[in-house]
């Protein structure tokens, strides 16, 4: 394919990098014409390669180690006002959703869309799409009637009682972005222990997904202001 789509990745997560590279890389990106322009684990580095290169797309995360992704996005939006700005993070919570959203990004998906064929997203979202993890899209949806009870932030009784304190702590940093290493430190525990804690939250919300969990705690009032 004659054209190029150069693709900026910021994202520090090893694991994840790993995904996009082979994601890519791919026969079948060779033949939509991506390429990868720059990869960057910061946010300092992202606003370096960004000042060298002119992308058509930016992959960001928002839980980079040095400051937030929406720092890369603003500076993506205001440097190269023609290129699309895709978020793939772990926060699924409205406060992150939307400030991406007003910093210029232009598509939001979640790392536990594990599925995902990013290429296609990428296709879609060069298209003139705005390629958005379902649940995401119903938070904005719900932010659109303020009138619609269940995001007040208030637990009733039956709510507050589902999960136990340490259930309800775990919940709580799980929603802030902290991966469960960091949780079993925080927490004095093993990870093991955290995974536990995890399985039975999903279970009493009925979710699949740290997503759906952030997203189900905020209607319920579960998260802490």
């Amino acid at each position: 394919m004659d054209i190029s789509l150069g693709i900026i990745v910021v994202e520090d997560d090893p694991r994840m990098r790993e995904r996009f590279e082979a994601t890519l890389t791919s026969p079948a990106a060779r033949s939509a014409g991506v390429t990868v322009l720059a990869w960057a684990a910061t946010a300092a580095e992202a606003l370096r390669q960004l000042a060298r290169h002119t992308p058509d797309v930016v992959l960001v995360d928002l839980g980079l180690p040095d400051a937030s992704g929406i720092t890369v996005i603003q500076e993506a939006r205001r440097r190269h006002p023609a290129c699309d700005i895709m978020v793939i993070s772990i926060f699924a919570d409205q406060r992150n959703v939307l400030a991406s959203i007003e910093a210029g990004a232009t598509g939001y998906l979640l790392k536990d869309d594990t599925d995902e064929d990013y290429v296609a997203r990428i296709l879609e979202l060069r298209a003139g799409g705005s390629p958005i993890t379902p649940i995401i899209a119903r938070q904005l949806l719900l932010k659109l009637q303020p009138t619609v009870p269940p995001s007040s932030g208030t637990a009733d009784p039956a709510a507050a009682s589902l999960l136990s304190p340490r259930e309800s702590e775990v919940l709580n940093l799980l929603a802030r972005g902290f991966a469960y290493q960091e949780i079993a430190q925080l927490l004095g525990v093993s990870p093991h222990t955290i995974g536990t804690y995890v399985k039975r939250i999903y279970e009493k919300l009925q979710v699949r997904s740290r997503g759906e969990a952030i997203y189900e705690a905020q209607c319920m009032g579960l998260l802490a202001p």
